[in-house]
């Protein structure tokens, strides 16, 4: 392990057992029930006001954007998303482009958490690509709106992971990117051995990645490293092996802003990427960008899989997120697994039930 991320897992992991009570202790907590269902999500970025108001929704409400999905995403004991971008209000120093009018620097209102959180999300990775777009600033202050809204988070090399509690559980949560200021999707062993930490603490732990290329050329997992514009976005397929085997639960992947294969492992699931679930302009959500999976999991207590859901989504070209009535994910996910991993344990249903084979 790299001796930086060696040190901040000490440092951390002494706070954070510090705070978790002895067994016998009165606030310790119990199992509400012998199944817990999860939630994983794509991309959300509810506009920016960078570099023009313009890219603002209608009347600069985020509140259309996620309101018919939202009876959907409260309704399982967890729900997770990537936040695709920043929330830094005033100040920070952005992106350098050479064409501001073709730059996706992307700042979201402090005010916009209101809508993630109504929403129902618990849980969000702030691993990936946008993470610096407006400097260290817009990390410091992203991370400061995520915390007072009470949603968990992790994915900065100074808040690599969290602890939180849900139905009776302790869960663990952890995200990795190969971007500057995010844990290092590319260093394997490290993700390993925070994963396998996070084990020894929580009762579930949950995984989040952003790697691999990026549009509607990219749809397959390789099983390889990717390059996107000459860059090693890593193996995806190895990143996510290696966090199961070291004590991951499920794992929930994103980056290539189209929907990938769906795959179960040592009987836990890998959702190799979810695609943009609410990203308001600046995105291209044309053919299979507009299209996404809401992927409901049901597992044990333990974190094994017992069954799963699709629920199809598409994005409006005016705006917000919808459910589809014409299933076009959950055609597309039975292609891409049947065709990714022909050796596949599990079937998708055309009704979008995810069931094991043996």
């Amino acid at each position: 392990m790299k001796p930086v991320l060696a040190v901040l897992l000490l440092i951390f992991s002494i706070s954070l057992l510090s705070q978790i009570p002895p067994p016998d202790s009165s606030v310790a907590l119990s199992p509400a029930a012998d199944t817990i269902v999860i939630i994983g999500t794509g991309d959300i970025m509810l506009g920016t006001n960078y570099p023009d108001t313009a890219y603002l929704p209608p009347g600069g409400s985020c509140v259309p954007l996620l309101e018919e999905v939202a009876p959907l995403l409260r309704s399982a004991d967890v729900t997770f998303g990537n936040l695709e971008g920043v929330f830094c209000a005033e100040g920070g120093t952005p992106k350098k482009c050479r064409d501001t009018l073709n730059c996706y620097v992307f700042r979201m209102p402090d005010e916009y958490i209101t809508c993630i959180a109504d929403a129902g999300f618990d849980v969000l990775s702030v691993a990936n690509n946008h993470v610096n777009d407006f400097g260290y600033e817009g990390r410091f202050s992203t991370a400061r709106v995520i915390r007072e809204a009470g949603i968990a988070f992790a994915g900065f090399t100074d808040h690599p992971y969290a602890l939180f509690d849900r139905a009776g559980l302790t869960f663990g949560f952890a995200a990795f990117a190969p971007h500057t200021g995010t844990l290092d999707l590319k260093d394997y062993q490290g993700a390993a051995e925070i994963t396998r930490m996070l084990d020894s603490i929580a009762d579930i732990v949950l995984i989040s990645f952003h790697g691999g290329a990026e549009g509607r050329d990219h749809e397959h997992v390789t099983r390889e490293d990717e390059e996107f514009f000459g860059y090693n976005r890593g193996n995806v397929y190895r990143f996510a092996h290696t966090v199961i085997d070291a004590g991951a639960d499920v794992v929930f992947g994103h980056g290539p802003h189209v929907t990938r294969a769906i795959e179960l492992y040592r009987d836990r699931l890998i959702c190799y990427s979810l695609g943009n679930l609410a990203t308001y302009r600046r995105f291209n959500l044309s053919g299979p960008n507009g299209i996404a999976p809401v992927v409901k999991v049901r597992t044990t207590i333990d974190g094994t899989f017992i069954d799963g859901e699709i629920v199809p989504v598409y994005q409006s070209t005016g705006g917000g997120t919808f459910i589809d009535p014409g299933k076009r994910v959950i055609k597309k996910l039975q292609i891409l697994t049947e065709m990714d991993f022909p050796e596949r344990n599990i079937s998708i249903g055309d009704d979008g039930r995810i069931r094991k084979l043996n």
